[in-house]
């Protein structure tokens, strides 16, 4: 799903030059895939994410969950290759966020980095590089993050000394590779431009080890991986979206998205993947989702909903999504005025019974800004 990238606003970061410019390339029906190469970066398009949510147990105590995010994100200056000779003149800004949520405590961390990727403060991959982008850990942290791909899987690394978090984390497909849409083209809404190519693997083998606070945890459990790359995709009116990735313990996964315009209409796609890993895209009249509850953050003042109903009669989808806790919320420092919602979920039958779990995000709440992406 589209993830919230406002880094163009940010001043005098996007490079001035006279005479014709490059365009960004918009979202092609007929892109002609090819992996492992599209694991790594398209800088031909504006922005791209590499997005991994899970929910991880104690290998000790499978009592002590944990929920995790990790993303890197490309958020492209200009699509023109650049003249200058300075190592500061990169074309692309290197972005990184990563939270904890340790389930039971009902504690959330959150952590971020953003930089030029020069080569010494961080590097997008090229195809067949064993790293896909790496960027410098925090100030004051001296580690890396790092995201690679081994053949099989992939591999990525947070650390951030100054909030008492870290993951080191190693994923397998445990289901084939989706495409979120046909021919992984993703609408976003009517507009010309208004898609992305989008990719998942909706269910990954993941073992590692998770640190919050002062304890240091192996752990093993589920993740979901998102790859989305475009340019453009938001209409002029659309000012956030909720996006869900459920994995339910029947074997089946869903991915929801709603982007939600000014005037309150919503632009809904969605995607079933059977436990033999078929796909089926669904729209928006195949569906209900409707907020039962809401939460308000004290930090930022933003009400999210919290708690959905979710109906899919085709599918005999009948569940309701519950947040393990509601203080899940990822406020950045580095990128004033962004913030949004990013938590753990569980997915209950009518009679309260656990069906699945899985992600939820909420953007675009609790202010007038629109992300730009």
């Amino acid at each position: 799903m589209i993830r919230f990238v406002t880094l163009l606003v940010l001043m005098g970061l996007t490079p001035q030059r006279g005479g014709a410019q490059a365009e960004w390339r918009a979202a092609d029906p007929n892109y002609a895939w090819s992996f492992p190469r599209d694991h790594w970066a398209h800088p031909a398009h504006k922005t791209e994410w590499w997005y991994f949510t899970g929910i991880v147990a104690d290998t000790a105590d499978s009592t002590r969950r944990f929920g995790y995010q990790f993303t890197f994100f490309r958020v492209g200056l200009t699509p023109d290759s650049l003249p200058y000779r300075s190592e500061w003149a990169t074309p692309a800004l290197i972005m990184g966020h990563a939270s904890v949520s340790d389930l039971a405590n009902r504690e959330h961390v959150f952590s971020e980095v953003l930089y030029r990727p020069n080569g010494h403060l961080g590097r997008f991959g090229k195809p067949g590089d064993s790293v896909i982008a790496w960027s410098s850990a925090p100030y004051g942290t001296d580690d890396r993050w790092t995201l690679a791909w081994r053949g099989d899987g992939f591999d990525f690394q947070m650390r951030d000394d100054a909030k008492s978090i870290a993951l080191a984390l190693s994923t397998r497909p445990a289901k084939p590779l989706v495409f979120q849409g046909p021919n992984g083209y993703s609408r976003k809404g009517a507009g010309r431009t208004a898609a992305s190519l989008y990719y998942s693997f909706t269910r990954l083998s993941t073992d590692g080890v998770v640190t919050i606070g002062s304890d240091t945890v192996l752990v093993t459990g589920e993740s979901w991986m998102d790859k989305e790359f475009g340019s453009n995709q938001l209409a002029d009116d659309q000012v956030g979206w909720d996006w869900f990735s459920l994995r339910l313990d029947d074997g089946r996964e869903v991915m929801l998205y709603l982007l939600r315009s000014e005037g309150g209409e919503t632009f809904a796609r969605g995607t079933m993947v059977e436990r033999d890993g078929r796909t089926r895209y669904i729209d928006a009249a195949d569906w209900t989702l409707t907020a039962l509850d809401t939460w308000r953050s004290e930090e930022t003042g933003a009400t999210y909903p919290s708690r959905w109903r979710l109906l899919l009669p085709a599918l005999e989808l009948n569940v309701e999504i519950l947040p393990f806790f509601n203080e899940q919320e990822n406020v950045t420092r580095l990128v004033p005025g962004l913030f949004y919602w990013e938590g753990a979920v569980s997915v209950r039958d009518a009679d309260g019974d656990r069906v699945g779990e899985g992600y939820v995000e909420l953007t675009g709440y609790g202010t007038r800004s629109r992300p730009a992406i």
